[in-house]
């Protein structure tokens, strides 16, 4: 059993910050999950584009209002509390936050924990890195 408290990872090298988001990895590849989990913040006011060509993601809103706009479709969604999108065609996106976003995040494969965001927005593939 794995039994993990955000309050004491969010002080730790699980902690990973960039361009005004900040993401507290609970659960990495070297746990064996087949899945990574993580609680990620978005500041207010900030946008994001990412496009996860080597992963899956699915995000569930815990708290803040914004919106997710497919790049390939133009197509937003309102993001609020309730509201989980997933990535299943590793679709191109943009993020925004209205304000502070707080997301519950997994990603398959499990990312490691080192990646960061490439300059498409990617993370690259696990053989890569």
């Amino acid at each position: 059993m794995i039994v993990r408290d955000f309050h004491k990872l969010k002080n730790t090298d699980k902690s990973v910050s960039d361009a005004r988001w900040n993401s507290v990895r609970m659960l990495l590849a070297d746990d064996g999950m087949g899945f990574s989990f993580h609680i990620t913040t978005l500041e207010a006011g900030s946008e994001h584009t990412f496009h996860y060509k080597n992963h899956f993601e699915s995000v569930y809103c815990m708290s803040g209002k914004g919106s997710i706009t497919d790049l390939a479709t133009g197509e937003t969604h309102e993001i609020r509390p309730g509201v989980m999108y997933a990535l299943n065609l590793h679709d191109r996106h943009t993020l925004r936050a209205e304000e502070e976003l707080v997301m519950a995040c997994c990603f398959n494969p499990p990312v490691t924990g080192t990646e960061v965001h490439r300059e498409d927005g990617s993370y690259a593939a696990a053989d890569e890195t």
